[in-house]
């Protein structure tokens, strides 16, 4: 064969290896994507979504309950029985026998106002009534021997009465410079001391009882029907933190114009006494039963700002979102993301289980 030959033959050979290779790879890819086995049909695949059940696994079968929404109103702690001490007259303060938080007795001397001023009009009242006793006994002699007049006798016995008058009004002005507890209680407000000067209508010293204790609660209007006179309701303070029992005793029947409530005051059950005046707390009211999904609070997990509960599908565990609403007790309501029948695990399982 010429040399012509043989490079028209090589050329030849090039020109139909390239196909043969190109066709080569072809089928190497279509074998590996799985072109010549057998087809899956679309939606056909199987996964198996979850984790498995654990054994032992405490589980709630979800049933619809009725239950009574419960709304908080917020409200101030006072106490039922307050007294504000002043004084009826002027003086200067000589003694101050208690302090704010200090507990008292009814009767007990609380402040003393300086006294010296009304103990000499006492004695010079004292001295008078002396006189116009003397003058009224004379004048009184007389008038039996018939040697006074009838206009005597009346002038004589008025001075009497009228100096026995002053002293009576003395003596009890002399009462106001020692002024007690009216309560048996707890002192608040000092706003007094020793030197300060006292005026009538300053309040002093206050006294409040604290086994007689109340919530003041602007009621929403709304609300207020939910509510009547000696109803018990409950109560929740921020301290002491633990919960009590109220009866309501007042409901104010005028309206706030500007937040459109109304007051309710409430007696607290305070045996131990240890709620103070002013303490930030809540009543609760009941709206009316309405059908409603209640599972166990504990089977609620947070995820990021997700609420999830772990829904069980035969032996298999998955994730379920859902929406929760007001918290009852050791429950809380889903308003969404669970039906009736439905069964959850009442202890999530762990991320890494």
């Amino acid at each position: 064969m010429s040399a012509q030959k043989k490079g028209i033959g090589m050329k030849i050979l090039q020109v139909i290896k390239w196909p043969i290779a190109i066709a080569g790879l072809a089928l190497m890819i279509a074998g590996t994507g799985g072109m010549f086995h057998a087809k899956v049909a679309a939606g056909k695949l199987e996964t198996t979504p979850g984790k498995p059940l654990p054994e032992k696994a405490k589980t709630h079968t979800v049933q619809m309950t009725k239950v009574a929404p419960r709304i908080d109103v917020v409200g101030t702690v006072a106490s039922a029985e307050t007294v504000h001490l002043s004084t009826r007259i002027s003086a200067y303060v000589s003694r101050v026998s208690a302090s704010a938080g200090q507990q008292v007795k009814k009767g007990q001397a609380l402040i003393e106002l300086d006294s010296r001023e009304m103990k000499e009009k006492l004695a010079a009242a004292n001295i008078q009534l002396k006189q116009a006793r003397t003058e009224y006994n004379r004048t009184l002699s007389l008038y039996k021997q018939k040697a006074a007049t009838e206009q005597a006798m009346t002038a004589a016995e008025s001075r009497y009465n009228g100096a026995k008058t002053r002293v009576a009004e003395i003596e009890v002005m002399l009462t106001y410079t020692k002024i007690k507890a009216p309560i048996n209680g707890i002192v608040t407000d000092r706003r007094v001391e020793k030197g300060d000067l006292a005026n009538p209508g300053q309040v002093l010293l206050s006294v409040y009882d604290p086994l007689n204790m109340r919530m003041e609660v602007p009621v929403p209007v709304r609300l207020i029907e939910k509510l009547a006179l000696n109803q018990t309701v409950d109560i929740s303070l921020d301290r002491p933190s633990r919960p009590f029992k109220g009866r309501v005793s007042e409901i104010v029947s005028a309206i706030d114009p500007l937040s459109r409530t109304q007051e309710v005051k409430v007696l607290i059950d305070n045996k131990k006494g240890d709620i103070l005046p002013g303490t930030f707390g809540r009543v609760w009211v009941y709206e009316d039963p309405h059908p409603a999904v209640l599972i166990p609070a504990s089977a609620v997990v947070l995820s990021g700002q997700l609420e999830m509960v772990h829904l069980v599908q035969g032996e298999r565990v998955v994730r379920q979102m859902v929406k929760t609403g007001p918290v009852f007790g050791k429950k809380v309501e889903i308003l969404s993301g669970l039906s009736q029948g439905d069964v959850i695990l009442v202890y999530p399982l762990k991320e890494n289980g």
